[in-house]
Formats: C-alpha cells, structure tokens, sequence
C-alpha cells in the first residue's frame, strides 16, 4: 500500500493505492468517496446513473478498483504514472463538448502585477479582456 495522488479534472486526492507493474489499485470506498462512483451489483453508479461493467474482474479484485480501467469504463482519460504515484482524470469528450458549446469560460483565479487575486467568476456578466502571453 502506498499513498498516491489522484486528481479528479482540478481536485486533488491523497489517497492510498496498491502498485503493482503499471497497474494503479484504490479501494471501492476511495473511489466513491473521491470520485462519487459506487461499485453496486448493477455497475458503477453515481446518483442515479448507473454504468453496466461488463468485465468486472478486470475492474476489481482483492487490492481494489483499477484506475485504467475506471477511466475506461467512464469515458474519461487517465494519465497515469506509477512510478511518480500520481494520476490525473480528464473530463470525458462529452463533458468538454457541453462546455465548448455552453461558451461559458471555467472559473479560475489569478494575481495582478499587484499580487490581488481576480476570479473570472467575479466578472460574469460584464466583458472582460484577457491577454496571456507566453514564451514558448
């Protein structure tokens, strides 16, 4: 058993996991309490959405649910890196289409040259200009 972080889009999760070769293993209850997905006779269900998980020793044994395979099943990229016990879920190419086509921006937060944070979320309703530079 080793701790891992697992990021969930923007939220971080320390949780504990077992590495094994390139597979990455979590408890069902960690799952649930990090992602929201329970592990039920049905499939994995989240509120009342429930997904059939056809080849469920795949998805789970004894150490627990694998995160490859959880990412599969939801339709959700994973970049995974055992060896740096870290893993990242990316939203699904459905959720990015619905926010792509709401024209809404995702709130975030940034410092002036003055060091005060701005929120996007702050603005709403108002124009706002945003410059971002980069030098790559």
């Amino acid at each position: 058993m080793a701790t891992f972080t697992l990021i969930d889009e923007i939220r971080s999760h320390t949780v504990d996991a077992t590495v094994r070769d390139d597979a990455v293993r979590v408890a069902p209850e960690t799952v649930a309490r990090a992602l929201g997905w329970e592990l039920k006779p049905q499939g994995l269900c989240r509120d009342d959405t429930c997904i059939p998980v056809r080849e469920r020793d795949a998805l789970v044994d004894r150490d627990g649910i694998d995160l490859a395979t959880l990412a599969r099943l939801l339709d959700r990229p994973i970049a995974l890196d055992p060896a740096e016990r870290a893993a990242v879920l990316g939203a699904s190419a459905g959720t990015r289409a619905d926010r792509l086509a709401s024209l809404e921006a995702p709130d975030f937060t940034l410092p002036d040259l003055d060091a005060r944070s701005h929120s996007l979320a702050g603005y709403r309703g108002r124009k706002v200009l945003l410059i971002a530079w980069a030098s790559w």
